[in-house]
């Protein structure tokens, strides 16, 4: 009977100590559990780009330029060039909101945002009252692309692994091609120690 106590009582304490834990984190807190890409990059890459955009006196000349209204921005393809999975369109949505939040810039749908609004809108011409359907042919055409990239340059030992990561992001005039604007931020380098593998 004595084991059977016993047993039951390892048991339990066995599952006890198998639970899920779950801790919160405020924002912005430092965590950095594997040493790859994580929010606290993204936070560090977006305003550094961001804060460079808004200030870069080539931007600034072209938003003087365009009378009469905000100059308009389009959000092309943002490239993962690493060697890891890194969700850019974080990147890009983040860099977006803070752009158009500064009062700058304006944005117009892109991608598939803007194919499933075009969608609807042809749909419209079909199924919606004439009094309500949206016009065809008055979409705001954009005056600048904002494209980029991430990188990354690893170096390794047995032990150690050093990640550092090139953010690239560019803004282009798209009637001229003529690049009106390019950011790079290289301040995420990681270093990550890991024992060595035992025989």
């Amino acid at each position: 009977m004595k084991k059977l106590f016993f047993a039951l009582c390892t048991l339990l304490i066995f599952l006890a100590g198998c639970g899920t834990t779950v801790n919160r984190i405020q924002s912005g807190t430092q965590g950095d559990l594997s040493g790859y890409w994580n929010a606290i990059d993204v936070r560090i890459v977006c305003d550094s780009l961001v804060n460079d955009l808004i200030s870069n006196p080539l931007v600034d000349q072209a938003v003087r330029e365009i009378r009469n209204r905000k100059p308009v921005v389009i959000v092309g393809r943002f490239r993962n060039d690493s060697d890891e999975h890194i969700d850019t369109e974080i990147i890009t949505s983040i860099m977006e909101a803070a752009i158009f939040n500064s009062g700058r810039l304006d944005f117009v749908a892109g991608g598939s945002t803007r194919d499933d609004i075009r969608t609807e809108r042809q749909e419209q011409q079909s199924y919606a009252s004439e009094e309500t359907a949206a016009r065809l042919g008055r979409e705001l055409g954009a005056d600048f692309m904002l494209t980029g990239s991430v990188r990354t340059i690893v170096d390794r030992n047995d032990t150690q692994t050093i990640r550092t990561y090139f953010v690239t992001a560019e803004l282009t005039n798209i009637e001229t091609n003529a690049r009106m604007w390019i950011g790079q931020n290289n301040e995420i380098t990681k270093v990550i120690n890991r024992p060595r593998n035992r025989l």
